[in-house]
């Protein structure tokens, strides 16, 4: 139902600047979500209400402008000022504020809210709305096609329906706050779901490394990826999977971790905790704050680079992962697990490899552990099905090895099949396991062990990943 927009510059009902407008319509551009949450508007105004939204979520300091605000724009400031004197609003700022990320999911999911609960309303507040649009697109067909006398008429007639519109608007507010601010509270929270997820997917297992991984990821990838978690359950079960296996990773490697961590140069970054003193010098002066804290929300002021003791001189982490037809029920479960054992990978600074295997066999590698947000979108609309081959993902892990100049590789073979294999594949395989000197530990869901046995060091039989045993292959 949206109309186009065109006949005031400023279309804003909040103090906003250029900087607020530009940074919008950029956002804006990146995110599908929110192009498509525009088209969907049921306000003829709805995308510069999306624009204050974005604004009064991000800004340090949001507040309705003082300046007079034109008629045609009285119902955005209605909802503009219901939403920021909600106290779930208010409470939940600290979360979006000067984070463009956060504020972009939240701007969708308050647009989703807000075109819900309009369209809820009775049928008189419906009918009153449908009379809106019929006007506004006459004026805006008036605009574009004739000249200014009828369009001031026009105008007008759209200024008054919005008067009677707003009161109608003013009455559900107060009538109906509290589904109104459940529906705040809905979209607040939901964004604090899908960044934790994006959080879950990138981070690696340690505390606070999810926020310091997504910086180092373009805008545009954490707002495509945090909106197919948002619009889609099987990321989002990923995300809550990988979540929960990092914890327990950084559980079980915490007794190899090295804390001692050094100041080893200076980056540019937006961590507080990081930055130089002089920073914080700008920060707290009143001439220099504002260029402080465009800086800051670009990534660019001063920071200390820390660094801790590297692990060096390890082979790669290859994850041979069973995708035949069985193992589906697991497929969520099994990418989270991956994703934790990549984790590890990143924080070894050791290549990662993970080998997909049915009948067919699909191999991806991540340099160091880094993951990108098309390589997770990827494996996540990955499964293979069919039958089980066991020689395929070794014959391929053998590869790996084979190419990486460092020894001490691990394979973790993960499966709830069996397979016959050649007696002379497993000599072999054995005797180049003594020469590159790599260890195999297999988790062998549900089935006999008889199988993986004849090449692997270690076999853990469990029902799924979600066990103790399984964790066996976080301590690699």
């Amino acid at each position: 139902m949206n109309s186009s927009i065109g006949y005031r510059d400023n279309l804003s009902v909040l103090n906003t600047d250029s900087f607020d407008k530009r940074r919008f319509k950029e956002v804006l551009e990146m995110s599908p979500g929110l192009q498509k949450i525009r088209g969907e508007g049921v306000l003829p105004l709805f995308e510069p209400l999306l624009g204050d939204i974005w604004a009064s979520l991000y800004k340090m300091k949001p507040k309705i402008t003082e300046i007079d605000i034109d008629n045609v724009l009285i119902v955005n400031k209605s909802l503009m000022e219901r939403i920021m004197k909600d106290e779930y609003f208010v409470d939940y700022r600290h979360f979006t504020r000067l984070d463009d990320l956060s504020s972009a999911i939240a701007t969708v999911k308050f647009g989703e809210r807000t075109n819900q609960w309009l369209a809820e309303q009775d049928e008189k507040f419906q009918n009153q709305l449908k009379e809106l649009h019929t006007i506004h697109r006459e004026f805006q067909k008036q605009k574009r096609q004739e000249g200014t006398a009828n369009e001031t008429v026009l105008e007008e007639k759209l200024k008054e329906a919005m008067n009677k519109f707003n009161e109608k608007l003013q009455w559900l507010l107060q009538s109906n706050w509290e589904t109104f601010s459940q529906a705040i509270a809905q979209a607040m929270e939901e964004t604090k779901q899908v960044k934790e997820g994006l959080k879950s997917l990138f981070g690696g297992f340690s505390a606070g490394s999810g926020d310091a991984e997504l910086k180092k990821i373009p805008l545009r990838d954490q707002i495509s990826l945090a909106e197919k978690i948002a619009s889609n359950r099987k990321m989002k079960e990923i995300a809550e999977w990988a979540g929960r296996f990092k914890q327990i990773a950084h559980n079980k490697q915490k007794p190899k971790q090295c804390d001692s961590i050094g100041k080893s140069g200076v980056t540019l970054g937006n961590d507080v905790e990081k930055l130089l003193p002089i920073e914080l010098s700008l920060y707290m002066h009143p001439l220099t704050k504002k260029d402080f804290l465009r800086r800051f929300v670009e990534g660019q002021t001063m920071q200390y680079e820390q660094k801790g003791q590297e692990v060096l001189g390890k082979g790669p982490i290859i994850l041979c992962l069973d995708q035949s037809g069985s193992m589906q029920r697991l497929d969520t479960q099994s990418k989270g697990f991956a994703l934790a054992l990549m984790s590890i990978a990143r924080r070894q600074r050791r290549d990662f490899c993970l080998i997909l295997f049915s009948s067919s066999m699909q191999i991806l590698t991540f340099e160091k552990g880094h993951v990108k947000s098309s390589d997770m979108i990827q494996l996540a609309q990955t499964f293979l099905g069919g039958g089980t081959n066991f020689v395929l993902p070794l014959d391929s892990a053998l590869n790996v090895i084979n190419e990486s100049r460092f020894k001490l590789a691990d394979i973790v073979f993960v499966t709830d099949g069996e397979d016959k294999v050649p007696t002379s594949f497993i000599e072999a395989f054995n005797t180049k396991k003594k020469e590159k000197d790599f260890n195999v530990l297999s988790l062998v869901i549900g089935n006999s062990i008889d199988a993986v046995k004849q090449f692997a060091d270690k076999v853990i039989q469990i029902n799924d990943l979600d066990e103790e045993g399984s964790f066996t292959a976080f301590e690699i």
